[in-house]
């Protein structure tokens, strides 16, 4: 009897810190030396470009919104290049410098779409980390580290990276759309939880405005719609405990994508939509978005 219960609560305390091990999903960083970039097929036309993180490109059996974007696009009149990596913050974006090399192909009258956050959240100095997250917040303030190889960084907040990304794009004669993060799939009620609404979506909103960006707060579209449909419709569009998105989540996603576009008073994105794209009408979605 006693040998019994030693054995159950040894299993008890395995079960429960392997809950604790598996509260957040993994969040690998891509490697992606060996691969191929999405490339502009046609320089004549406007491009745009896909910024971000794996919730916008994963690889199989995941997948990105970013990956179903272009089938609602009329690829004869624009480009759709998606340049989204798993495992990237706003941060780490920029100083690999994979949004300089976005910058040196941007040119006057394209589009670039961005959203970050997922990978923004932890510790800067927590090693676990893997030198990901931001500065939480949206001022000036930096901090000098040190990296693990030994060079030194420079780290500013979530809001200063976003503001760079819609001043730099605007400087090129581009045009920014700032998406806030996807929602996780967390419960509560019957409602999803909003717990990023008071941190990275309002300050990716409030970049956006500084910037003169346009934003879609794809957040909350996407989370009315989670409610509409209730957890048990819900569950086979995630692929993992609650960030990444099967193909069926990330085509879900993307049509949330397109319907914030549709609600946008500028930029014109829309004129460009296939007619795949222009059937899917804003006030379907019961979005929220600011101009």
């Amino acid at each position: 009897m006693k040998a019994s219960f030693l054995i159950l609560a040894a299993l008890l305390v395995s079960f429960s810190t392997i809950s604790a091990q598996v509260k957040d999903d993994a969040r690998p960083v891509v490697d992606d030396s060996k691969t191929t970039p999405s490339l502009v097929r046609d320089a004549k036309l406007p491009t745009l470009f896909i910024v971000g993180d794996s919730t916008l490109n994963s690889n199989a059996p995941l997948r990105g919104w970013g990956q179903d974007l272009a089938r609602f696009f009329d690829l004869s009149k624009i480009n759709v290049v998606n340049r989204a990596i798993g495992g990237r913050s706003s941060r780490t974006f920029q100083n690999e410098g994979r949004w300089d090399r976005v910058l040196a192909e941007l040119k006057k009258g394209d589009f670039v779409i961005i959203q970050f956050g997922h990978n923004d959240v932890g510790k800067y100095d927590d090693p676990a980390a893997k030198e990901r997250p931001s500065l939480h917040g949206e001022g000036d303030e930096t901090v000098e580290v040190t990296k693990l190889n030994g060079t030194m960084e420079t780290l500013h907040t979530f809001g200063w990276y976003m503001r760079k990304y819609g001043s730099d794009a605007k400087a090129k004669g581009a045009t920014a759309i700032f998406c806030s993060m996807v929602p996780h799939k967390d419960w509560q009620d019957g409602k999803i939880v909003r717990k990023e609404s008071e941190t990275f979506v309002k300050w990716t909103a409030n970049a956006a405005k500084a910037s003169g960006a346009a934003f879609i707060d794809l957040n909350e579209i996407v989370a009315l719609d989670f409610e509409r449909l209730g957890a048990d419709k819900v569950e086979p569009l995630f692929g993992d405990k609650r960030t990444h998105s099967t193909p069926a989540g990330a085509l879900f996603n993307a049509e949330a994508v397109i319907a914030g576009i549709m609600s946008l008073k500028r930029p014109k994105l829309r004129k460009y939509l296939s007619p795949a794209g222009r059937a899917i009408k804003a006030e379907q979605r019961r979005m929220v978005v600011d101009n």
